[in-house]
């Protein structure tokens, strides 16, 4: 038993997904720099977004506790785990760390830190629901996650497109994951997109912000990123067959199948990005 606990401590955080958006972090700083950020800057910007997206997968979890026992009944608060209560002190523990150590970088890093907290609760508490809305607040805070780094380092550069593919490729996944997700979801009479339009709109939605990533794409090479850039083919490929896979057969499986497609795809965006921002003016 003492070992599920532990492991429920760890498993609530998404860890992998934690690590992602820490990296995508120093990135943003790599990307605007041109070159790596002093180790320093780098841990504390790593830190910071590590601790803040922990603290909001555990809120996400801890309000979607009923849904989830429904959705994903393997999940540590559903299945027991840890507690709801313990989850939520867990979590406003981390989110408080990383404010704090926000304020080591500047104190504009500290400002956006602070929003992104409150966002994430007020997103889980009240806006995760809404059709579209819930959506686009989850894209926008995985789409500014470069851009803090940016703000870390004082300078914005080729962050700014970075930031926009994020964005566009996150409203496209979450639609996809409201469509997989749809039955338990009605059960808790939550109004997400693919429940109030149906699922073949929300489809056609997710379809074109899928396009809509791969067409921002191209814009980093016309302001002049590295060559290393180039496996961002492989990703506009993969996001391709996803947007291609669904318009054939729009469904919650499907949709299932091609959220963690793309999911792939923005781990290899984040490799085809680092490469290019060292390997610029080659």
């Amino acid at each position: 038993m003492l070992r599920m606990e532990l492991k429920g401590f760890i498993e609530i955080l998404r860890p992998i997904n934690c690590l992602i958006a820490g990296l995508v972090g120093i990135l943003g700083a790599t990307v605007a720099l041109g070159n790596l950020p002093p180790i320093k800057t780098s841990l504390l910007i790593f830190l910071v977004v590590f601790l803040e997206c922990s603290w909001g997968n555990i809120i996400n979890d801890y309000f979607d506790y009923e849904i989830d026992k429904i959705n994903r009944p393997n999940r540590p608060l559903p299945r027991g785990a840890l507690s709801k209560n313990i989850a939520l002190v867990y979590g406003i523990s981390l989110g408080g760390v990383a404010i704090l150590i926000a304020y080591l970088i500047n104190f504009e890093a500290f400002i956006f830190a602070l929003g992104a907290y409150l966002l994430m609760y007020l997103y889980a508490r009240k806006l995760k629901p809404q059709p579209f809305i819930g959506n686009l607040i989850v894209a926008t805070l995985t789409g500014v996650t470069p851009i803090y780094g940016a703000i870390a380092v004082g300078k914005i550069g080729l962050a700014g497109y970075l930031a926009l593919c994020a964005f566009l490729v996150n409203v496209a996944r979450e639609i996809f994951k409201d469509i997989e997700d749809i039955e338990g979801d009605k059960v808790q009479g939550a109004k997400t997109l693919p429940i109030v339009w149906g699922i073949e709109n929300s489809s056609k939605i997710g379809i074109t912000f899928s396009i809509a990533t791969i067409i921002a794409s191209v814009l980093p090479v016309k302001a002049g990123i590295g060559l290393g850039y180039f496996p961002i083919i492989i990703v506009d490929g993969i996001i391709l067959w996803a947007a291609c896979e669904v318009l054939k057969n729009p469904s919650p499986k499907t949709a299932g199948r091609v959220q963690k497609k793309l999911k792939i795809a923005i781990y290899l965006a984040v490799f085809s990005f680092l490469l290019g921002s060292i390997t610029k003016g080659v």
